[in-house]
């Protein structure tokens, strides 16, 4: 072969390994740190860049993105002396990536150890409980630290989370108990609670519906007395508006009188003490309606008399009728019994009356016959 030739070959793969060791592509979000002959030079940008080549070299290749690092669950003691395992969540992002290649030798086990080491300090000061129900507290102190350990790092820590925290199998059995417990005691305060409620509900029913039933019986009797007012009113009214005489005033007194035992429940009825009177007004009435007519000294002597001799019969016939007496039989029957003595009182009064009216019959001559 040609000396040339081959001369040329080699200029020409020498050309292209010094183009290809010159250029440096860098992606996106992507930095890579450059040293000359061991020495940080610089940080290459994403996109073309130039180094010289064989001095220049990339040491270290960083994702500058923000990154997510969870950790193993690490045993944790409480303040009460409980061990529990707590694993955690990191969220990070590297700022300057000179300082996170030359500053730590591995900043991942370096945030993650010192994650663990807050953490006991954070968690040792609180119980089992506080620890439980104060996440947010524990989360912004160790954001606080590792932000404050990570800033020289360049390394910026967004945010950390407790992802769980796991007590001891016999304190959840512990725990278990006391939560099936405070739910048994707010499902019985409720009931109770409940019972209490209907109790005072159904009270309170009983007491509106006794109101409404007495307010309804009271006016009840208001209606009915008022209707018992105007019917005695207008009974009132009816009969002096008529002029009655006490004539049918005693006899409409005589036709009540059986009216008044009629309840099955007396035992006793006590028979007033104007029956006499009213028996003798209604025998004068008849007496006077037999002798109405031309006014005769004989007639009028004969009708006095007569009068005398009905109050005499009539006392005579019913001796146990004085006022206020109290008859010992059965009501009904002294109802009727003064019924059938009042009907007797007035069929003899119309009987005299009628004998009256004969001419026949001397009027005085019966009398004292009698």
């Amino acid at each position: 072969m040609d000396p040339v030739v081959i001369l040329t070959l080699v200029a020409a793969i020498v050309v292209v390994f010094l183009v290809a060791s010159t250029v440096r592509i860098v992606p996106q979000a992507r930095r890579y740190n450059i040293e000359r002959f061991g020495r940080y030079r610089r940080t290459l940008q994403p996109g073309l860049n130039l180094v010289v080549p064989v001095a220049d070299r990339i040491n270290t290749r960083l994702d500058v993105r923000e990154q997510v690092y969870s950790s193993d669950p690490r045993p944790v003691i409480t303040e009460d002396n409980l061990v529990v395992n707590i694993d955690t969540v990191l969220y990070y992002q590297i700022t300057d990536p000179r300082a996170a290649a030359y500053e730590v030798a591995d900043y991942l086990q370096a945030i993650d150890q010192l994650t663990v080491t807050t953490l006991r300090n954070v968690i040792g000061s609180m119980d089992l409980e506080e620890t439980l129900t104060s996440r947010e507290e524990i989360n912004s102190r160790l954001r606080a630290v590792l932000d404050d350990a990570t800033g020289k790092w360049g390394i910026r820590v967004n945010r950390v989370e407790i992802k769980a925290i796991d007590p001891p199998h016999t304190i959840k059995e512990a725990m278990e108990k006391q939560m099936r417990a405070e739910r048994d005691k707010r499902a019985a305060i409720l009931h109770a609670e409940g019972e209490r409620q209907a109790k005072i509900l159904t009270a309170e029913g009983t007491k509106q519906k006794d109101i409404l039933e007495a307010q309804g019986a009271q006016q009840a009797m208001i209606l009915r007395a008022d209707g018992e007012a105007k019917a005695v009113e207008l009974v009132f009214q009816a009969v002096h508006r008529n002029n009655a005489d006490p004539k049918v005033l005693a006899y409409k007194y005589l036709e009540t009188l059986p009216h008044l035992a009629g309840s099955d429940n007396n035992t006793f009825w006590v028979i007033p003490g104007e029956l006499t009177e009213a028996v003798r007004t209604v025998t004068r009435a008849f007496g006077d309606e037999a002798t109405a007519g031309p006014p005769q000294p004989v007639q009028r002597e004969e009708a006095a008399a007569t009068a005398d001799h009905d109050d005499m019969s009539a006392e005579t016939r019913i001796p146990q009728l004085a006022a206020g007496s109290t008859v010992s039989l059965d009501a009904a029957a002294a109802a009727d019994e003064a019924g059938k003595q009042a009907a007797a009182a007035v069929s003899d009064a119309k009987a005299e009356a009628e004998a009256a009216k004969s001419p026949q019959v001397p009027r005085r001559g019966r009398t004292s016959g009698d």
